[in-house]
């Protein structure tokens, strides 16, 4: 449903952006999402899946592109705006938004670095598209890794001999890949192009690494079947494998000298992403839980007129509200300061996420039994909730890396 907004300086166009994404998230996303989360893995990728409908339709309206600049055809949305299309669009499901954010973020990225080759070659087709032909996704994830891949502080990142699953040595003017990311390689079964870490020296341990970017139709790459899993099930995942893939020297857009300060301000810009994640699940699950509080009768009365259910319903509207406060400023830091401040995203990430999954725990205990059923749109959120304190850095592990750039750097200077 709608929600006031305490930011009272929206403009006519961030409330038009708002009910509009909000219509198709209703309207398009929800139907769409119970449809992908009931199939099967390997037919939700299929190409006459629904997936590829939403995505046609959210291609067609632009939001793939909504935060590039117009001069290279994207919607140039503010940070402001971003958040409201995302927020809307999590609201309707957060794994068809999870796909569709991983289908410009390699992209962006891209942008980032200023290469204005590479910016000519991949980012500007995907700005001038608006069908789904050039979709992405991001392999970092490895069978022997999972969050040390991006703990960038520890020693161990930097020990000799600590060797990832994917590797890469130049060969000339070319850089030859062999190796395997995980099952958790979000849109890995879908996508047309990779962000690719890779480890081009064992010698520095995970810090000898860089990052390219490549079509995934070239000869040698291939994928692993779309993984089943609990919740987010429309976020479709599967492992890529290279073998023997060449690439030209210009695709590997970020070296061994600044690989580690790479990781630390992507991951900062991912997880200012992952708090919109937690404010678009928390609303939804707060949104289902009050209608149904208003309808359910318990006791010779409906469930919101019993005192105890005011208060939870009280606590889980602070929780969002605190949620989308704190996830607002951290996107708006995020993605106008560069290089970004890590220890905000690191922090924010794990408090939204964990506030996040109180609000659908306690979404579902005022479901009672029927929150366990997949008849109410609660069982779906709890399962979907469950992987926010996991992906894109385990929480505790974030928390010890925002603990190590205070250490170094609190109180940060301001420096407006």
């Amino acid at each position: 449903m709608p929600y006031f907004d305490m930011n009272l300086d929206l403009t006519w166009e961030d409330q038009e952006i708002k009910a509009s994404a909000h219509r198709f998230a209703r309207e398009v996303m929800r139907p769409i999402a119970r449809e992908v989360d009931r199939m099967s893995a390997q037919d939700a990728v299929a190409k006459d899946s629904p997936l590829w409908e939403f995505l046609r339709k959210a291609y067609a309206l632009g939001y793939h592109k909504a935060l590039f600049p117009t001069e290279l055809g994207g919607l140039g949305f503010t940070p402001l705006q971003g958040h409201i299309l995302n927020e809307e669009i999590i609201w309707g499901s957060l794994g068809l938004s999870g796909v569709l954010l991983l289908a410009s973020w390699p992209f962006y990225k891209v942008l980032q670095a200023g290469n204005q080759r590479l910016i000519e070659e991949f980012v500007v087709p995907f700005c001038r598209t608006n069908k789904p032909d050039i979709t992405a996704c991001w392999a970092v994830t490895e069978p022997d890794r999972g969050s040390d891949t991006i703990n960038v502080n520890e020693p161990f990142f930097s020990a000799p001999g600590t060797r990832g699953n994917v590797q890469a040595r130049q060969d000339g003017d070319e850089w030859v890949i062999n190796g395997q990311k995980s099952a958790w390689v979000s849109c890995g079964p879908i996508a047309s192009h990779c962000m690719l870490n890779v480890q081009t020296d064992a010698s520095k341990g995970l810090a000898g690494g860089a990052v390219c970017i490549l079509p995934l139709d070239l000869p040698g790459v291939s994928r692993g079947k779309a993984l089943e899993k609990v919740g987010q099930r429309d976020l479709p995942q599967g492992e890529l494998f290279f073998n023997d893939v060449q690439i030209p020297n210009r695709y590997m857009f970020v070296r061994e000298e600044n690989y580690s300060t790479w990781v630390a301000n992507n991951l900062a810009f991912g997880n200012a992403a992952m708090t919109l994640f937690a404010i678009g699940l928390a609303r939804a699950g707060f949104d289902e839980a009050f209608g149904y509080a208003k309808e359910r009768v318990q006791g010779g009365k409906v469930l919101i007129d019993h005192y105890f259910t005011k208060i939870r319903i009280a606590r889980m509207f602070g929780k969002v509200e605190a949620i989308r406060a704190t996830s607002r400023a951290v996107w708006n830091l995020a993605v106008t300061v560069y290089p970004p401040y890590p220890e905000y995203s690191y922090a924010a990430k794990a408090v939204c996420t964990e506030m996040a999954r109180e609000v659908i725990d306690e979404a579902v205990q005022l479901h009672g039994a029927n929150g366990l059923t997949k008849e109410y749109p609660v069982e779906k959120f709890w399962r979907d909730s469950r992987a926010l304190t996991i992906e894109d850095g385990e929480n505790n592990t974030l928390c010890a890396m925002a603990g190590h750039f205070l250490k170094d750097t609190y109180p940060r200077a301001d420096k407006r």
